[in-house]
């Protein structure tokens, strides 16, 4: 496979924002996660707070979100929900920033938004609990007594909105090209493995 774009998702406190853009540094190309909800929150004139809560209220269930796919194929943005409203503007995004030439993108179920085009390496970046809720004490300052139900909550919301948006379980490994652990690897080895990957092509 030619790969042009690398489509992560990543668990909460993984290192998968540091993994991302390092092999963005390294193969000369750029990266874009929380970049595609600030683009979306400008075009739609609101916060990134309010994209967050809708992230947050999306439902898991395989039913609501076949019903809310086929409302967003009518082509009436009134008959959206918030959530979907999202997604059709998140998926907007992403086919706009790949259009512009080769890059990472991370998060936002971004291999589903480029299914149909080629050259797509869909990876996911996992570590153990205790890694986890390690770094983000370290790197994001989030407390101790907190962090357990933080990193908890989040993925939860990621797993929602993958759900939502590709009908498909989002620590199902079998809906990826690559799955690395970064507590057995190291986020050093898990960005040289995918540098080198992209460089061989």
């Amino acid at each position: 496979m030619n790969i042009r774009y690398i489509a992560m998702e990543r668990e909460f406190g993984s290192g998968g924002t540091k993994i991302a853009e390092r092999v963005a540094k390294t193969c000369g190309i750029p990266c874009y996660g929380h970049q595609i909800l600030e683009t979306v929150a400008r075009e739609q004139n609101v916060s990134i707070q309010t994209l967050e809560d809708y992230e947050e209220r999306v439902s898991g269930s395989f039913l609501y979100s076949m019903f809310v796919m086929s409302q967003s194929q009518t082509g009436d943005p009134d008959l959206l929900s918030p959530e979907a409203k999202l997604y059709v503007a998140e998926t907007r995004v992403i086919r706009r920033l790949a259009d512009q030439g080769p890059c990472i993108l991370l998060g936002h179920c971004a291999s589903e938004a480029l299914k149909e085009q080629d050259g797509v390496l869909r990876v996911f970046i996992r570590a153990s609990d205790a890694d986890k809720e390690a770094r983000a004490i370290r790197d994001y300052g989030v407390p101790e007594k907190q962090v357990s139900a933080l990193c908890r909550k989040i993925n939860r919301r990621r797993a929602n909105y993958y759900s939502f948006c590709s009908r498909k379980k989002w620590n199902d490994f079998s809906n990826y090209d690559l799955v690395l652990d970064s507590t057995r690897l190291g986020v050093d080895q898990c960005a040289a493995a995918l540098s080198a990957l992209y460089a061989q092509e």
